[in-house]
């Protein structure tokens, strides 16, 4: 079996919904663009404020895919 090197890189979601939704919206996007998606895991959460209130739910994620460079 040959070794595998896998890509490591670091979105953030938003939604005004929820922190999953946020998330999924990362993974989602990234899975348009990005061949092979392996691993998303969340890292951060954090939330944009105005007025007092929330408006919107921020997830930082971490996904992988396999490694195709030359």
């Amino acid at each position: 079996m040959a070794n595998s090197v896998y890509k490591v890189i670091t979105l953030i979601g938003t939604s005004p919904i929820s922190w999953e939704k946020a998330a999924a919206a990362a993974v989602e996007k990234a899975g348009k663009t990005v061949r092979d998606l392996r691993i998303a895991e969340v890292d951060q959460f954090d939330m944009q404020i105005e007025g007092g209130k929330v408006v919107n739910y921020r997830a930082k994620v971490k996904v992988s895919f396999k490694y195709e460079g030359k």
